[in-house]
């Protein structure tokens, strides 16, 4: 591994550290930090200034920073989902948005996920598009990479059980992972990274199993 995503926490969005400590700490172990979850939300100068300290490139909000499973809901929240960017371009990062399953759900026959995606500015709203969410929601990715190319520069690379709506090793899931990574041009990824919550044995067994699993299709 050589580039991280980190995730807020309740010790802040660094575990404990502060942004410069997280910096010096992945330096020294010659990674990246190149991306962090985050929540849009009273803070967000703060965040932003911390994340131009850690030398991140990429903040992802997490979750939708208001409720409403509605068309109207997703329409304001892309509005100020580019104002972030805005504000995140002018400090030289980059603004983004992760999805989960429920994105997808639909109102007058509008997939939520697509009001996001075509109300936000492709320069402006990076999406990570996490694959294992779009699969148990019923949605091929491969639809997403043909009808909004270049959109998705990051990943959640997720294989997922797809009865017990649970991440897995990978290959024993419901995500067709090899075509994936075969039309990852089209999709715009840059950055892939691995997220698995639930395991079959202990976290460190699960990540050998699926480093193997990659390494076997390359």
């Amino acid at each position: 591994f050589k580039e991280i995503e980190t995730a807020r926490s309740q010790k802040g969005h660094y575990y404990g550290l502060g942004p410069a400590e997280m910096k010096s700490v992945c330096d020294h172990l010659d990674m990246n930090l190149k991306s962090g979850h985050v929540h849009l939300d009273d803070k967000w100068q703060q965040t932003m200034e911390e994340a131009v300290e850690s030398g991140q490139e990429y903040l992802i909000c997490s979750s939708m920073p208001s409720e409403g499973q509605n068309v109207d809901n997703y329409k304001k929240v892309a509005e100020e989902f580019n104002k972030a960017g805005e504000a995140c371009k002018k400090l030289g990062l980059k603004f983004g948005y992760h999805n989960h399953e429920y994105e997808f759900e639909t109102e007058n026959n509008q997939v939520l996920y697509d009001v996001l995606l075509s109300n936000t500015e492709a320069d402006l709203v990076h999406m990570e598009l996490d694959l294992g969410w779009v699969v148990v929601a019923g949605k091929d990715p491969l639809d997403y990479f043909k009808k909004y190319p270049g959109r998705f520069p990051l990943w959640h690379l997720k294989d997922m059980d797809m009865n017990k709506k649970e991440s897995t090793e990978f290959g024993k899931g419901g995500l067709d992972i090899p075509s994936m990574m075969a039309h990852k041009k089209a999709s715009g990824v840059k950055h892939i990274f691995i997220e698995q919550e639930e395991y079959a044995s202990n976290p460190l067994e699960s990540m050998k199993h699926n480093m193997a699993y990659l390494k076997n299709l390359s």
